[in-house]
């Protein structure tokens, strides 16, 4: 199940209704994407939401942030 690890948004359940009232059953699932973000100090691989990223509630990792020093 896809849950996002900031808000702990997750799929809905809804109804399609067409033209002639007739309804059924659907799901409205949240757009979650696996992404590699600081959690505690450490990089880890965590499920967001893309309004979390969009909105910079979490902050990615840098892959290969080596430390240069100018001489």
């Amino acid at each position: 199940m896809a849950k996002c690890f900031v808000c702990g948004k997750m799929r809905m359940a809804g109804q399609n209704v067409s033209h002639a009232n007739n309804v059924t059953k659907r799901m409205f699932k949240p757009n979650i994407q696996r992404v590699r973000a600081k959690v505690n100090g450490r990089p880890k691989q965590v499920d967001v939401c893309t309004r979390c990223l969009r909105s910079g509630k979490i902050e990615k990792a840098v892959r290969g942030a080596a430390i240069s020093t100018a001489i």
